[in-house]
């Protein structure tokens, strides 16, 4: 079964038009808005800072997501939360790490995305990417490697594929949740 747990006091506030999937854990202060899919073995701890997914995003299978306390790193007073806006597709065992990644981007399988680093909107990271600490990727970038770099940008008209994309794993989500009488 999928579990929530509390965390000194915060609870994760979860939409009921979501679907946690069997193995999923949700941990602490954390935000999960309408339609979000969070998969099989998906880890959201939001026990150092705050953890917000937006509406339709869908976060997939073996996937981590946590946040900075503010103890040490790049921002040693408040602490780095990690934001995830509309309509985001991350795939398969991925980390994000106190980042904040804007409406309809992709996140390629097993990208991982460090402390402070910020992912504009429309934009597609590949698959096995690491961007590294503090990177501020631009709206409608392709980025690919180790280091991530920007390969070239995308035009506004791709977002359509986008919220395609996200609409299809909300419908594969509501396919499971009644398969698995959730």
């Amino acid at each position: 079964m999928s579990t929530l747990y509390p965390y000194k006091g915060h609870f994760p506030l979860v939409d009921p038009n979501t679907f946690l999937a069997p193995g999923a854990r949700v941990i602490g202060d954390v935000t999960l808005a309408e339609g979000v899919s969070i998969w099989y073995n998906v880890v959201v701890r939001g026990d150092v800072n705050h953890i917000a997914i937006g509406k339709w995003s869908n976060i997939q299978d073996n996937t981590t997501v946590h946040a900075d306390s503010g103890r040490s790193g790049l921002n040693a007073r408040s602490g780095i939360p990690t934001i995830i806006g509309d309509n985001v597709t991350v795939g398969h065992n991925c980390i994000l790490h106190a980042c904040t990644i804007e409406d309809c981007c992709l996140i390629g399988m097993g990208a991982v995305i460090l402390d402070g680093a910020y992912i504009g909107r429309g934009s597609v990271i590949g698959a096995g990417a690491l961007v590294l600490k503090g990177t501020v990727i631009p709206p409608f970038s392709v980025v690919v490697g180790s280091p991530a770099k920007v390969i070239k940008t995308r035009d506004e008209g791709s977002l359509a594929e986008r919220l395609d994309h996200t609409q299809h794993y909300y419908h594969l989500a509501m396919e499971n949740k009644a398969s698995l009488g959730l």
